[in-house]
């Protein structure tokens, strides 16, 4: 059970101006200024995963965090001016731990993993304090200002993302925020609101809302956008064909598509697919290649080679994928991949795995948008 009884006071030093402002609203004139608080939290009854204390600004949420997790909240970590983030945790962790729990939290960026923390976006500061919250802390990991400085559709998604690494890990998570609109997506256990002085466990609940998703065919040069998050290459054939999914309008995740000549089975071979940091962890890029895949397997076979391990469990479990080739080293380079003047870079030599779409055709959507 934790409990609490709270007052905080402060001196009112009796100025003119303060004497004024009394006279103008009615104040009563006093010497100190005085909040106080009565907090029962029932935590011991259940077992959870994640809470939210939730409330406007100024209703004590920070003040009775602090108060009732003193060591378990966290505050800003050290983070080197120089060195890469994940140089930043543990010692006792490995790269492939760290980048999964990276990963896991929605951060997904392997260009990104390579620069330090003061170059990240906020978007991507704010994933990245938590995973390493998450690699300290064994236990309780209480965040205050929870997704403060996003935009409020990446705060949604990070909500998301988060709450299933927490669950996953068997972790205990307490979010301390002024934003309602994230509570279906975090899915807490419990939520308190210090300004009503109330407490509920919340029961069964569904997953997350659904994510709804315009897809558009556009122009090569919506790479830019994306192409420095590409873990592999930064290039994009100029044949491609690309698309670009948008939530809530904002640009989320991209794909492109070549065709793969061959005179018994020609077939379309996904080119590129990047889903941007702040998007990441909901499943919109392996919705969108998906997506395209449909559209693509009206007309030939549609194959893709990856080195995500992320994608590679993802489409290993779908029944959408059919793997013909287990991650595996490549020992050649396919020759459409060179260049005249330049090698360029391909997954000779990386762990990938070779995947087929044998899920449904969308005909109609492949019709409007020209493919057949």
């Amino acid at each position: 059970m934790s409990c609490l009884d709270l007052v905080r006071e402060s001196p009112i030093i009796r100025t003119p101006r303060v004497m004024q402002l009394e006279g103008m609203f009615g104040l009563p004139a006093e010497n100190r200024s005085c909040e106080q608080w009565s907090v029962n939290l029932p935590l011991q009854d259940r077992s959870w995963n994640i809470g939210l204390i939730v409330g406007p600004s100024g209703c004590g949420k920070t003040t009775i965090a602090r108060e009732l997790f003193p060591d378990q909240i966290v505050d800003e970590f050290d983070w080197s001016h120089e060195q890469s983030i994940v140089d930043a945790f543990p010692g006792k962790m490995g790269i492939k731990e760290i980048t999964g729990l990276l990963s896991s939290v929605g951060f997904s960026s392997p260009p990104n993993w390579l620069r330090p923390y003061h170059v990240l976006s906020n978007g991507e500061q704010f994933r990245v304090r938590l995973a390493r919250a998450l690699a300290e802390q064994s236990g309780l990991v209480v965040i205050d200002e929870f997704t403060s400085v996003v935009d409020r559709t990446v705060a949604r998604a990070g909500s998301c993302a988060i709450a299933k690494t927490v669950r996953r890990r068997n972790q205990m998570l307490i979010a301390v925020s002024c934003h309602y609109d994230i509570i279906d997506w975090l899915n807490p256990d419990w939520i308190y609101q210090p300004a009503l002085n109330d407490f509920q466990w919340r029961c069964e609940r569904p997953t997350r809302p659904p994510v709804s998703l315009r897809i558009v065919n556009v122009h090569r040069n919506a790479w830019n956008l994306f192409r420095k998050h590409h873990y592999l290459d930064s290039s994009l054939h100029k044949s491609a064909n690309c698309f670009l999914a948008l939530m809530e309008e904002q640009p989320a995740a991209f794909t492109a598509v070549i065709y793969f000549p061959h005179a018994q089975s020609p077939s379309y071979r996904e080119h590129r697919t990047v889903c941007l940091p702040d998007f990441q962890g909901v499943g919109i890029g392996n919705a969108l290649s998906e997506y395209v895949a449909s559209l693509y397997h009206c007309k030939h076979n549609y194959t893709s080679v990856t080195g995500h391990p992320a994608m590679i469990r993802h489409r290993a479990r779908s029944p959408l994928w059919k793997m013909n080739r287990k991650p595996s080293t490549v020992q050649r380079q396919a020759g459409f991949e060179k260049h005249r003047k330049r090698r360029i870079p391909t997954s000779r030599g990386r762990l990938t795995a070779s995947f087929q779409y044998i899920g449904p055709s969308r005909r109609e959507d492949a019709q409007r948008f020209g493919l057949i």
